[in-house]
């Protein structure tokens, strides 16, 4: 029987005794990864990138079974495949700003400095439209549409071709660590009418039930997106998730690629270094 979610007190003895003050990134990164460890040590570390599935052998089973008959993010890679193939308005392809699609996924996030910002996939995306196309991917108002629709069909193509690597973002430092801090404190700051932080389902409380769902370790969160989800009917973004947490805890919404959420996913992602790529993904 899966325990009852940890609130209140019982949470801040748990963030106390797990996470004390690390002295950078590389030992947060440990206690991180340590902590997992230490929480489910049944799990083979690389099963992390399978999120809940990895925790319960029944549900495991029933997604495996339907990955391999029809994964429903098949449409979006064969719709992605298109858009990656077919030429900009100056003749030009998504290949000559990306390069070889198959080495894409591993590049990002990283921390530009030239621009003192954090590159995600999806952003640079955007951008290699923007540069050949005239504008970006936008919807029927021609306002930015950076976690649904085109984009994450394209990604979920891209993701597919790099499926297989593995996670290794470099140590943030300089200016670079400024926004793996602004990621880390999004992560572990209490927001919105719950007053809940990412952390408290998903480091605290992994592992165990809030209402139906089995809550998912952050460890590993990062590795299959774009991810087609049942309860959404179509394939959305890694930011578009963040969006639908915020809401959930009834919080103020930022933007989809906007700082806080590039902050965040950069922040994710060096916490689930040595974890393999394994997006388009499923999920309820």
């Amino acid at each position: 029987m899966k325990q009852a979610f940890v609130t209140g007190a019982v949470a801040v003895t748990l963030v106390a005794a797990s996470f004390a003050v690390q002295a950078g990134p590389a030992e947060d990164l440990a206690a991180f990864q340590a902590h997992y460890k230490k929480q489910f040590p049944d799990i083979n570390q690389a099963d992390f990138k399978d999120g809940a599935y990895a925790l319960d052998p029944t549900l495991k089973a029933q997604w495996e079974e339907m990955e391999s008959s029809f994964p429903p993010y098949e449409p979006d890679i064969d719709a992605g495949k298109k858009i990656w193939e077919t030429p900009f308005k100056n003749g030009k392809t998504y290949a000559d700003c990306m390069g070889d699609v198959k080495s894409v996924r591993g590049k990002y996030p990283y921390y530009d400095a030239e621009k003192n910002t954090v590159v995600t996939m999806v952003g640079a995306l955007d951008a290699c439209k923007k540069t050949n196309d005239g504008e970006g991917f936008v919807n029927k108002e021609g306002k930015p549409f950076l976690n649904k629709g085109a984009v994450a069909q394209l990604s979920a193509y891209v993701a597919m071709e790099g499926r297989g690597g593995k996670i290794n973002l470099a140590t943030p430092e300089g200016k670079g660590l400024e926004w793996y801090e602004k990621g880390k404190n999004f992560f572990y700051a209490k927001r919105g009418q719950l007053n809940m932080s990412c952390a408290d389902c998903h480091v605290y409380n992994a592992g165990k039930m809030i209402r139906a769902d089995l809550l998912s370790p952050a460890m590993g969160h990062v590795t299959h997106w774009p991810t087609y989800r049942s309860a959404d009917g179509e394939i959305t973004t890694l930011h578009n998730r963040f969006m639908g947490c915020n809401t959930m805890v009834r919080a103020n919404n930022f933007k989809a690629e906007g700082d806080e959420y590039k902050a965040l996913e950069y922040f994710m992602t060096y916490m689930s270094n040595g974890q393999e790529w394994n997006g388009p993904g499923s999920r309820k």
